[in-house]
């Protein structure tokens, strides 16, 4: 008898399972595959931002100081904010096609490395508003630096990809050039 009730609660526990729909909890419901039935589109884009750290247009800004005993080698424990013009060209007056929004900080012990999460914010034509996201290892003594991108929105939503990136010019006083060439797979 005891087996058989076992047998009964369990075949009203799967009943249960069965009939309670995922979205029933709330937290939870179906998505739509549609986005999945488009083409990808491979893209490369060649992007350079200006980062200026002094002055009344200052587009950085230093959060945390680096530690003392790594302030002239390798900025360990600097953690700075960026809203940086992105531009076609090296020069800070070519097209504005949008912004660079993000933080870095400085996190090697032995060399100049940041840790930067970047937003590469697009104002002209059919990007205008999405972005790409860019998070990495960025160890500034190498010519060229390899980075993930890790998303998007807008036209760049489910963005996959990479980013070399290579400075132009850097000035630690004053500020930078950075070039930025993306590769990025979207929908």
């Amino acid at each position: 008898m005891a087996t058989q009730f076992v047998l009964f609660l369990l075949m009203i526990s799967c009943y249960a399972l069965t009939i309670v729909k995922a979205d029933d909890t709330g937290f939870v419901g179906s998505v739509d595959l549609s986005m999945s039935e488009k083409k990808q589109t491979m893209s490369q884009f060649r992007f350079y931002f200006h980062e200026i750290l002094n002055g009344p247009n200052a587009t950085a800004a230093t959060v945390a100081d680096a530690l003392p005993k790594y302030n002239t080698t390798t900025f360990f424990g600097l953690v700075g904010i960026m809203d940086n013009i992105l531009t076609l060209g090296p020069d800070r007056n070519s097209k504005a096609v949008g912004r660079v929004q993000g933080l870095y900080a400085a996190t090697s012990q032995t060399n100049f490395t940041l840790v930067p999460v970047l937003n590469f914010i697009l104002s002209q034509g059919k990007y205008n508003g999405s972005y790409i996201t860019v998070l990495g290892w960025n160890p500034m003594n190498l010519k060229v630096r390899e980075m993930p991108v890790i998303g998007g929105s807008g036209v760049f939503r489910f963005a996959r990809g990479y980013v070399e990136t290579n400075t132009i010019f850097l000035d630690l006083q004053n500020g930078s050039t950075i070039e930025y060439n993306i590769y990025v797979s979207h929908y």
